[in-house]
């Protein structure tokens, strides 16, 4: 099976890439295809991977500033053609699943997200400190691409979903059914203590749309001790609301995020994500979560035995959680039970054996029209 993988971009580190690692070592030898690649804003190990980039590679800027060339990607996806391979397993929360194949090449997308900058364009827009001129430049580039995306979308042959939510979000974009695969996490970096100490806990890129703003000001207003791990723009705007009980980590280390995670009372979720991997880190370290009650969380939180749940994104609600929870309640074992669920080894035998299948179900079906 010649497969090849295909990628929206690479000039950043997130979850996106946290998979595509994933991806890489289940098929080493697979290229892979992406719209741009900024080697010095990427890990080294990525020098080694057979990276193959579109036109939009060449454009002035595009490394720092890639949303500024939205309008062109669906252009750039629809001319790259892989036709030459058996399997294309797109990695998509933007375009990539656009590209082209032929009758003999079968394409299955592990959808991270339908397209954000065009199905929840307001979401987008309220996320980034865009001008007026570029907001309505992007409603009306939103208007024309969404037809080309659905297009786009009827023509992969398998969707797999990251979470319920995703799963939902494909039915209701693209008319299509999926599976859910949970992403991987690294759940063998994380151990339970022998005890916490005596404070909460965020980790996370500190933007607006994450909600950190709840968690700092509940948590200010109740007199709870509070860690925010992360830089981000939001940075100062947290501090103006954060009273003596919140501390601001800064950058965290990888290698002291699996200690802080399992000596926090619990750790706080306050945001709405698409799957999101903090929760199932901390349950990993035995630690339970506070959440707001929607996106990934649904599926990686059980309420009564993992965390529990605040009903909608507002001070108040957490704070009535926050009051409500008792850290006597969790079992640190039942917590890391949970976790190996969404373990990188379940992640990688569910993925390949379902590719395997896809391409065996895909040969079998071209045999019967031959016949």
């Amino acid at each position: 099976m010649k497969l090849a993988l295909a990628h929206d971009w690479l000039n950043q580190i997130g979850g996106a890439e946290d998979v595509l690692a994933e991806l890489v070592n289940f098929y080493p030898d697979a290229p892979i295809y992406t719209s741009m690649y900024a080697p010095d804003l990427m890990p080294d190990a990525y020098r080694d991977w057979d990276i193959h980039t579109s036109w939009l590679d060449r454009l002035p800027g595009i490394y720092e500033h890639h949303q500024r060339y939205l309008p062109l990607y669906p252009l750039a996806w629809g001319n790259t053609d892989l036709s030459a391979y058996d399997v294309v397993l797109s990695n998509k929360s933007g375009f990539c699943h656009g590209l082209k194949v032929g009758p003999e090449t079968l394409h299955i997308c592990y959808c991270l997200a339908p397209t954000r900058y065009i199905w929840d364009l307001a979401g987008y827009l309220n996320r980034e400190n865009f001008g007026t001129s570029v907001r309505l430049g992007a409603k009306l580039v939103a208007v024309l691409y969404r037809r080309w995306d659905y297009a786009a979308a009827q023509r992969v042959h398998h969707f797999i979903a990251i979470s319920t939510e995703i799963q939902q979000r494909i039915k209701r974009y693209y008319h299509r059914d999926s599976v859910i695969m949970y992403p991987p996490v690294d759940t063998e970096r994380f151990t339970p203590a022998d005890k916490h100490d005596d404070y909460f806990l965020i980790l996370s890129r500190l933007i607006p749309y994450k909600r950190i703003d709840l968690a700092v000001q509940a948590c200010t207003e109740l007199g709870l001790p509070l860690k925010v791990g992360g830089k981000g723009r939001d940075l100062d705007r947290l501090k103006a609301l954060a009273g003596p009980t919140v501390e601001f980590l800064g950058f965290v280390p990888d290698g002291d995020v699996p200690d802080l995670f399992a000596r926090c009372r619990a750790f706080i979720f306050p945001g709405l994500e698409d799957f999101g991997i903090t929760p199932v880190q901390a349950q990993a370290a035995g630690r339970p979560v506070i959440a707001f009650k929607g996106g990934g969380a649904l599926d990686t939180v059980l309420p009564g035995k993992t965390g529990l749940y605040f009903e909608e994104q507002s001070a108040a609600a957490l704070k009535r959680a926050l009051q409500a929870f008792d850290e006597q309640d969790y079992d640190p074992a039942e917590l890391r039970a949970h976790a190996l669920q969404f373990d990188a080894a379940v992640f990688k035998r569910r993925l390949t054996g379902y590719v395997d299948q896809a391409w065996q179900q895909f040969q079998a079906n071209k045999r019967e029209r031959l016949q």
